[in-house]
């Protein structure tokens, strides 16, 4: 069982950065793909950035191309780098876990655990 907890979220101006991170625990998160979703307030949660198990892929939304960076490093953290942000950025970001068995990519089937989600509010 992983366990992933985000932070990092809160309130920012457009055009603005931020850092999410996400933390995990349990399980063998090296050998787990990760990913960022988010849900905005009205709409369907949408897919974000993924990266590989071994940090060697990264996928992103057409959306986060080009603003947007994942990353994980040796321990047990993925983080988010969120700049030029937007209003239409705001929403709960999710970070979730993908085992091995499982595959990788943009669908959230392909995640099993999820954490709580924080809250990105991007003011114009």
């Amino acid at each position: 069982q992983v366990h992933v907890v985000e932070s990092g979220g809160g309130l920012v101006q457009a055009g603005g950065s931020l850092t999410l991170s996400c933390a995990a625990s349990g399980g063998m998160f090296s050998s787990y793909s990760m990913g960022w979703f988010r849900q905005a307030p009205g709409k369907e949660r949408e897919f974000v950035a993924a990266i590989r198990w071994d940090g060697g892929r990264t996928y992103y939304a057409d959306s986060a191309k080009g603003r947007f960076t994942i990353s994980r490093d040796n321990g047990n953290t993925v983080n988010l780098q969120m700049n030029s942000l937007k209003g239409e950025d705001t929403a709960i970001y999710y970070c979730a876990a993908s085992p091995p068995t499982t595959g990788w990519g943009k669908f959230d089937t392909q995640y099993d655990y999820w954490g709580q989600g924080t809250q990105v509010t991007v003011s114009s």
